[in-house]
């Protein structure tokens, strides 16, 4: 039985209780109270037992919530630092797939000056020997020419 229900019978026992003639006492039967007092002994024990499983109960949800809440906390600040970390490993990517782009700009830009170089080299040199094969053949041509004079000349004497 329920300890309120136990009190609220001892309190109509005590206020149902014929009262003592020129006195503001009670008269009640001592073996009800004493009947109702084991009932309270009895029932208050059990009571406490679960008033105690309850409380501990309660704390032990709180603590498989508060356990929950920190696993989910760390398995948040995880994922978030493998987020860093992935998206640092792709701005890592980025800037190495700028250098790699630039130093190969930088190289190409070496090449195509080389060449350039090169083919200037090249084609001065031609033109260098080309002056000087124009110059051999013009000489040449000047002396077959002077020849062709000299010939014609002593015979028209």
């Amino acid at each position: 039985m329920d300890v309120l229900v136990l009190i609220d019978k001892l309190d109509d026992l005590i206020h149902n209780a014929r009262p003592v003639p020129l006195t503001d006492q009670v008269r009640v039967d001592r073996e009800e109270i004493y009947d109702l007092l084991d009932q309270m002994r009895a029932t208050i024990p059990e009571e406490i037992k679960q008033a105690r499983w309850i409380v501990k109960e309660r704390q032990e949800m709180l603590a498989e919530a508060k356990r929950e809440a920190e696993r989910i906390v760390k398995e948040a600040r995880d994922q978030q630092a493998r987020l860093i970390s992935e998206e640092e490993v792709y701005k890592q990517a980025e800037r190495g797939a700028e250098e790699i782009l630039e130093d190969a700009r930088d190289t190409e830009r070496q090449i195509r000056l080389g060449a350039e170089d090169y083919a200037d080299e090249i084609l001065s040199t031609l033109e260098v020997n080309l002056q000087k094969f124009l110059a051999a053949v013009q000489r040449g041509r000047d002396r077959l020419a002077g020849r062709d004079e000299e010939e014609v000349e002593p015979a028209e004497v």
